[in-house]
């Protein structure tokens, strides 16, 4: 049953109209009244609604928020204070002159952005949760202890089963009457003003009384930690969380009661296997032909099956077994390791020696791993990040540890390999010897088995003898549809040669005629 409308309402005994407020019992009406409302130029106008509507920001042409702005740019003065922070004083720079705290850590930049990141970050969040969550108190009017709306004992129904549309007094168009009478026409169920809230304004004493309280005794374990940190005392200190306080964390090579054989680290299990590393053989593993190797040299071949039974799981240094196994069977046997560093020394120091030292290990002559350009990528990903300190970008051996090492005359420095040497081709050095020399190392180079997963050492195999045959490539080997360019670039670089020796030329001529 509809209720009957109650008597227009106007500014009495002192009391401010702060607008008009209708009810409508469905979502549908709600939403034709709030077009009906835009349409009619109201811009000040705002509905309550018992749950979320889809479409009611549109239907009363409520704008986007700035919110997200005023987060970016809260943002964005955090980022730019903390690199400003950090370069100005670890990057020595005038800015805080006198208060520069440069970090000299392995000969790295004082302005590394990598290493800025973290303290930008967080400063970028810190204060873009800031500006949003003050910026939304701001744009809403918060905080407010009091709403107009909440002296009309109907508007409780707006969080139960009634939907509520209110026209701000504020709106340039409002007119109490016309505005009563505009939302009776789109189907307002009950029309009334919103009146100003006659209830007192002063705080009540006990809750001042109340709240003053609080706060004393919040200050009171504060002035506690102040004065222990400001007094000493011969009593042991309250531990809170002894648990934590007297946590039994132990090194590794340390010794513990915990335990009965005394040691903090537990032992690896011996035989197990990480998960999904299963799929690779003792082929893989080596880069030896184990079938053969047991033909020729049976014992060695049961040493190297024997190691690869002691490997134990080790997931936080991400090492596989089977590597692990690599590095102990080249630890703990000499003849595998002995020769192909003898091999390796005689390629660049002795060829002659080399020509007379019989290497009997059966290699592997091809990859075993399926090549791709995703395998190709990893490995020049892990030969740039693990090799070409010393080995060069480009393999020739021009890396930044040798050019410092002749810079600084080292007299004990060995050369790293020319990658593109004729002795280190697949036909002469095979790519399982190639893989074993990454694994166990020979001569300055250590051994990267507890660095490199075995599938990724086998991928900078690849990648390496894709760079070898890089330099004897030809025009046939391009791919068709790239010819043209390299065709192009060619012809663009012989012109740039040609002139070059031109203008030498004429200098040169001049020169003499000068003379």
């Amino acid at each position: 049953m509809t209720e009957s409308q109650p008597k227009p309402q106007t500014v009495a005994d002192d009391k401010k109209v702060h607008g008009v407020v209708a009810e409508f019992t469905d979502v549908d009406s709600l939403l034709a009244a709030c077009r009906r409302v835009r349409d009619a130029g109201y811009t000040k106008a705002d509905a309550f609604t018992p749950f979320p509507v889809h479409g009611i920001d549109t239907a009363l042409g409520i704008k986007p928020t700035v919110l997200p702005w005023i987060s970016l740019a809260a943002g964005l003065t955090g980022t730019t204070i903390a690199l400003l922070m950090q370069i100005s004083l670890n990057g020595q720079t005038d800015l805080f002159e006198g208060i520069q705290y440069p970090y000299i850590i392995s000969g790295k930049p004082f302005i590394s952005l990598p290493a800025f990141i973290p303290v930008t970050f967080e400063l970028t969040i810190l204060l873009a949760s800031f500006g949003t969550f003050f910026g939304m108190w701001a744009l809403n009017g918060l905080p407010k202890f009091s709403n107009p709306m909440f002296t009309s004992p109907r508007f409780d129904r707006a969080t139960d089963d009634t939907f509520f549309l209110f026209l701000d007094a504020k709106d340039s168009r409002f007119d109490e009457a016309g505005a009563k009478a505009l939302l009776g026409e789109l189907g307002g169920e009950y029309v009334e003003p919103v009146m100003e809230d006659d209830s007192s304004k002063v705080i009540p004493k006990g809750l001042l009384i109340a709240l003053a309280t609080v706060i004393c005794l919040s200050s009171i374990p504060a002035l506690a930690v102040l004065r222990m940190r400001v007094t000493k005392s011969g009593s042991p200190r309250f531990h809170i969380f002894p648990d934590m306080d007297f946590s039994p964390s132990k090194d590794a090579q340390q010794t513990t009661t915990l335990f009965a054989d005394g040691r903090a680290m537990r032992p690896d299990v011996p035989g197990t296997v990480r998960r999904g590393e299963m799929d690779w053989d003792l082929n893989f593993k080596t880069g030896i032909d184990m079938d053969e190797l047991a033909s020729i040299d049976a014992p060695r071949a049961a040493q190297l099956v024997a190691m690869q039974s002691d490997v134990a799981v080790d997931d936080e240094d991400e090492v596989a077994p089977e590597e692990a196994a690599d590095e102990e069977a080249s630890a703990e046997e000499p003849a595998v390791e002995e020769q192909a560093a003898e091999e390796d020394t005689a390629d660049e120091a002795e060829p002659a020696a080399a020509a007379e030292t019989a290497d009997n290990t059966p290699w592997l002559t091809e990859n075993p791993l399926e090549l791709s350009d995703e395998a190709l990528a990893r490995g020049q990903q892990q030969f740039n990040i693990y090799c070409s300190v010393c080995h060069g970008m480009n393999g020739r051996g021009n890396g930044l540890v040798n050019r410092r090492a002749q810079k600084i005359l080292a007299t004990t420095w060995t050369p790293p390999s020319n990658m593109h040497d004729p002795t280190l081709y697949s036909d002469v050095y095979p790519d399982g010897k190639l893989f074993s020399t990454i694994t166990n190392g020979v001569r300055k180079m250590p051994g990267y088995a507890s660095q490199i997963k075995a599938k990724d050492r086998w991928a900078i195999v690849a990648y390496v003898r894709a760079l070898q045959a890089s330099q004897d490539a030809t025009l046939e080997d391009v791919p068709e549809s790239q010819r043209s360019g390299v065709e192009k670039e060619q012809a663009e670089v012989q012109a740039k040669l040609k002139a070059a020796a031109e203008a030498e030329a004429a200098k040169a001529a001049e020169a003499a005629n000068a003379e």
